[in-house]
């Protein structure tokens, strides 16, 4: 936790330009960091938050950025989120990185869990394992809850902001994860880590590493389990999950072999509240039947390659297929049997009239295979760095319904006949080069050029029984510039443009068949500074969209957001965080983000016709969010935190509608971690505590927003009308862990 005494010295840093180069002095042993292809011996570098991250790889070099690169950005590394690993999803571990608003749908940040990134909604957030999409190529989504206790298997991740550097999958628009799995151990371990907590919480993990074993192999792997209730009425979570990799390392060639996934059977909950019934009891769930389930497992199977060519050359493979299937079940009480194509016979009143409804239940599927291809060349020396990378990937989807009970089936039809049946294909090609160079002592050049070609082809009916035939094609070109400026030995500012290109998502043919794709314009310009006990980022953005996709606050009928090009809209703010070392047991890391994020026309539907209500907010992007963390080390291996965390106001539509409006919130939590080390059995202990919401705060972090035509005593007449549903997050919880390594 302390920072090292010589922190910010010319004699340890190069340049801010140079700092991948690092001489360790003693022992005149030269490291290149970043994009070094030193691939078989574990590196370190000391990040702008003065966390260490140890990266043994160059999987994700591609996607991932330097200190000096003019791209905002934060680097987390494995002991950053062990203290708070629980049981919680990864995006609550991400809650307190700047402008970061996270949500649960359960109330706990177990099961359903959602992070929104300058008020970009997650569908827009791109996110990649290993340098592999995990964004589903289809809904764009990330479903973390079907890989549960994944940040366990985490070595480190980058959160890049703004539109970021190129990467692969479907493109940023206001924030990209990049994450890297384990690292491969030189020694043999073992751990079990349990954890206990409010709302029947339990979490049971084991961990392996057979070391390197004849100086060339390694496998390891984790087995997980998780149980909640939920802070929501049965709203439970039943999760489980592996990990297995096997590595090849040999002179500088490094093969690495992994299988991970999960397994998730989840209540739903993403009905929320309304208003009154929030007032009424905030821990109730509007669901009764007993078997309102979730039911999915996705397994990812990823091969990669690093060879190192020479001193200056180095290639990358990385091969990937996921497999995704399961459904979600539902009792429909009274629902038209016009939606089941027949399958279903209407009920009769008591005067033996058709009624046109009946009871079932029944149940949504998806399976999916997914494939990709990535590779990739670089080239480094002392003043130039060039990456030239290539993705493609196919995708698969099958979508159908079954009726699995029905009060009154059709002579025609039995149990789990299909009432839709429908199958979206996806490609994608990516192609692009980036690199950067150093101009002389002071200046640093980046550029990046990126070209995409998406096609997308559907067949079959949705649920909604419409035949949705579909054969759409995008091509994008990517740039990307940026310049980089020494001011001094601690300092530097930077300046970018970059531009982006995302293709509409499924859903949003379902709900606008003339829905277009949307393009954003970054505008970038920060400062960074290092010195001694201190650490400063000041970014300033401006991001100009055109057909934005914006969340209009509506759900689909499987709880899914519904989201409707914007015309043209901005977002601009300035982000500032900073490090500061009070002195030999405080640290405190802080940050603020100030922002007006900005439809500049909004044309909706109100009072039964077409209103302009000109320049509005736009939905779930809050103008103030703020995080700070106060870190207590009075030993080595003791450290307490207070965590707080702050989100403004924010509007659920785009009509700036007061029914819309969450209101602010401000949560502190408590997170101690306590280490004990052993020559015994055990070679360490380490137990952690976390008490969450330690105020005891009642409050909202997300909810949808819908307006609707009733109809008046007058016929023909109708009127607009709104409502609001709500996600009540927990009051205090607490979570108690204990790890075991040997």
């Amino acid at each position: 936790m302390n920072l090292p005494s010589n922190f910010g010295e010319e004699n340890c840093y190069q340049s801010l330009y140079s700092i991948e180069k690092i001489y360790y002095m003693k022992k005149g042993i030269y490291f290149l960091l970043l994009i070094s292809f030193n691939v078989y011996s574990q590196q370190v570098i000391d990040t702008l938050q003065g966390t260490k991250q140890v990266l043994d790889e160059v999987i994700v070099q591609s996607v991932r950025v330097k200190y000096s690169s003019p791209i905002s950005h934060s680097n987390i590394s494995k002991s950053e989120m062990s203290s708070r690993n629980l049981g919680q999803d990864l995006p609550v571990l991400l809650n307190f990185l700047p402008s970061v608003v996270t949500t649960s749908d359960a109330g706990a940040g177990i099961g359903y869990t959602g992070i929104r990134i300058r008020g970009v909604s997650p569908q827009s957030t791109n996110i990649t394992i290993n340098g592999i999409p995990f964004n589903d190529p289809e809904s764009h989504g990330t479903y973390w809850v079907n890989l549960p206790d994944f940040v366990s298997s985490v070595e480190s991740l980058q959160v890049q902001r703004g539109v970021g550097t190129s990467t692969n999958g479907s493109g940023a628009f206001g924030a990209s994860i990049n994450i890297l799995t384990d690292a491969i151990s030189e020694s043999p371990y073992a751990q079990i880590s349990n954890s206990v907590g409010s709302f029947n919480t339990l979490k049971h993990t084991v961990k392996f590493s057979s070391g390197k074993l004849n100086d060339s192999f390694e496998l390891s792997g984790r087995l997980s389990k998780i149980d909640s209730d939920g802070y929501i009425d049965r709203a439970y979570s039943d999760l489980k999950s592996y990990f297995i990799q096997g590595a090849y390392i040999k002179g500088n060639t490094l093969i690495k072999a992994l299988t991970f996934g999960g397994h998730e059977k989840t209540y739903q909950s993403w009905y929320g509240l309304s208003w009154d019934e929030l007032q009424d009891n905030r821990r109730q769930n509007p669901y009764t039947y007993e078997n309102e389930i979730d039911n999915y497992k996705q397994d990812h199977y990823q091969l990669h390659w690093n060879q190192k060519l020479n001193e200056k050359w180095s290639t990358n493979l990385g091969l990937n297929y996921t497999y995704g299937r399961g459904y979600f079940e539902q009792y429909r009480e009274a629902d038209s049997v016009d939606t089941y194509g027949g399958i279903v016979d209407s009920d009769t009143d008591q005067n033996g009239n058709l009624t046109g409804t009946t009871d079932l239940i029944r149940r949504r599927w998806l399976d999916n295979n997914f494939y990709v291809l990535n590779a990739s060349t670089n080239y480094n020396s002392s003043k130039l760095n060039l990456m030239f990378n290539t993705s493609y990937s196919t995708y698969s989807g099958d979508h159908f319904g079954e009726v699995i009970w029905a009060r009154n089936f059709s002579k025609s039809s039995s149990i789990r006949d299909r009432y839709y049946d429908g199958n979206g294909k996806k490609t994608d090609f990516s192609l692009f080069a980036k690199g950067s160079l150093i101009l002389n002592n002071a200046f640093e050049f980046y550029a990046d050029f990126q070209l995409r070609n998406v096609n997308y082809k559907t067949t079959g009916y949705t649920s909604d029984l419409v035949n949705m035939l579909l054969d759409e094609s995008y091509s994008f070109f990517n740039p990307k510039f940026g310049l980089s400026y020494k001011l001094s030995s601690q300092s530097m500012v930077y300046g970018s443009y970059s531009r982006a290109n995302r293709e509409p998502s499924r859903s949003d043919f379902e709900s606008n068949e003339n829905i277009k794709p949307e393009q954003l314009n970054d505008f970038e310009i920060g400062w960074r500074f290092r010195k001694d006990g201190l650490r400063l980022n000041i970014n300033t953005y401006y991001m100009l969209y055109n057909e934005q996709l914006v969340l209009t606050g509506e759900l689909d009928d499987v709880g899914s957001p519904i989201r409707t090009n914007s015309g043209s809209s901005y977002r601009m703010g300035i982000e500032a965080e900073a490090r500061i070392k009070l002195s030999e047991f405080f640290l405190m890391n802080t940050n603020v983000t100030l922002s007006s994020n900005k439809n500049k026309q909004t044309l909706s539907k109100f009072d039964g016709k077409i209103v302009d209500f000109g320049k509005t907010n736009i939905s779930f992007s809050p103008d103030f969010i703020a995080s700070n963390t106060i870190v207590f080390s009075p030993k080595d291996n003791l450290d307490i935190s207070f965590l707080s965390k702050y989100v403004g106001k924010q509007y659920m539509g785009n009509i700036d509608a007061d029914n819309s409006i969450l209101d602010s919130y401000f949560v502190n939590d408590l997170n101690l971690n306590y280490k004990i080390n052993l020559n015994m059995t055990f070679k360490e202990i380490i137990i952690s505590g976390l008490i969450n919401n330690i105020l005891d705060k009642e409050y909202v972090s997300n909810g949808y927003y819908y307006t609707y035509d009733d109809t008046w005593s007058v016929p023909g007449q109708t009127k607009t009308m709104d409502g609001a549903g709500y996600y009540p997050q927990a009051t205090r919880n607490f979570l108690i862990g204990i790890t075991l390594k040997f």
